[in-house]
């Protein structure tokens, strides 16, 4: 079953309550994307999970925002498809949908990842 989002994407509605919600990859749109990488937040956090090794956790990021805000966050990186999002036990894992991303956009991802990497290294914000 699909039903929009806030901006108006459908997103795969979950199963169950431990599944999450995500849009296909070719319900993923520029604009929802380029959204959803426009918050310094959101941007911090998926530079994050583009360098780890393997998926992290929410709980791994510590956000200058409260913990509903942080929630929104994920949720609007995930509903914009920038994220896959899985419970493993009682934690909620995050990745980066790379191959989705380079597939529908090629070279957006690393694009980004590359500006956003000068601009923290210009700022001294690191």
């Amino acid at each position: 079953m699909r039903a929009p989002n806030r901006s108006g994407a459908p997103v795969t509605t979950a199963a169950s309550p431990r599944e999450l919600a995500h849009p296909a990859r070719d319900e993923i749109r520029l604009e929802s994307v380029l959204h959803a990488l426009s918050d310094p937040v959101r941007l911090r956090v998926v530079r994050e999970l583009a360098t780890a090794e393997s998926e992290l956790s929410c709980s791994y990021f510590d956000l200058p925002v409260t913990k509903s805000t942080s929630t929104h966050h994920f949720r609007v990186l995930r509903e914009s498809g920038v994220i896959r999002q899985v419970y493993r036990g009682t934690a909620k894992m995050n990745g980066v949908r790379r191959d989705d991303l380079d597939e529908l956009f090629p070279g957006l991802l690393d694009s980004v990842l590359t500006a956003a990497a000068r601009e923290a290294a210009r700022l001294g914000a690191g």
